[in-house]
């Protein structure tokens, strides 16, 4: 077996520290950001057929919640996920550029982001996920780690506006959508997991997504970081 070789943190065109500025200042400006051609075309290429590649029964329909709140609830989302745990090379390409990220936003925006999770998400056609928040805003309550930073990137080449399966985002009241990230190939999507309702609308034919957190370090001794 080849040691996995990190993909080289630009290209020289200064493109990925382009990217890494442009979510930085949505974030900044509008908890939320969504950028075009994002990912590096190899390790978008790398994902894309290794997510085609998995066999479907190694995907698990979605739930709702964490832990033991954790629920499958087909009237709130409907998609099949698999968890990236870095088993495969593009995995791994993956999981070092979400690093790289993660460390410019700290410096960039001193968001104590701690650690990070992701999964695959497959969207057969009809399948969508309502109106939801990826966490809640802390009460003084919560124990173990805590989601604060979402990021999506989508895996769907030649997608078009009549394949449907967008990406709504709310105003802050979860009232109106104030806008719609279509699933293109490479696009990646990074907003406030408390502060960004969404939903994603049914697609017309086969979806493929990343989503991911970044989290703050809520290691507890009865209850170590990271609870799923």
């Amino acid at each position: 077996m080849s040691a996995i070789t990190a993909l080289p943190p630009d290209d020289g065109s200064g493109h990925e520290q382009s990217v890494f500025e442009q979510i930085a200042a949505g974030l900044r400006m509008h908890n939320w950001c969504a950028v075009a051609d994002a990912l590096p075309p190899a390790l978008a290429a790398r994902l894309f057929d290794h997510v085609r590649s998995v066999d479907n029964n190694r995907f698990a329909p979605a739930g709702i919640g964490r832990s033991n709140d954790h629920v499958h609830n087909p009237f709130v989302r409907r998609d099949r996920i698999r968890w990236i745990e870095g088993d495969a090379e593009a995995e791994q390409h993956w999981l070092q550029w979400c690093a790289r990220l993660q460390s410019f936003l700290n410096r960039q925006l001193f968001l104590g982001l701690f650690s990070f999770e992701s999964h695959f998400a497959h969207y057969q056609p009809g399948d969508f996920y309502r109106k939801h928040v990826d966490a809640f805003r802390p009460d003084g309550t919560e124990r173990g780690a805590r989601r604060v930073l979402s990021l999506v990137t989508y895996l769907n080449p030649g997608w078009q506006l009549v394949d449907g399966g967008e990406l709504a985002i709310y105003d802050d009241q979860g009232v109106q959508i104030i806008h719609k990230v279509m699933p293109a190939y490479g696009t990646v999507v990074v907003f406030l997991s408390t502060e960004v309702p969404h939903e994603v609308l049914p697609a017309n034919r086969d979806r493929y997504s990343i989503a991911g957190w970044f989290r703050v370090n809520g290691n507890h001794a009865d209850r170590p970081d990271p609870p799923r």
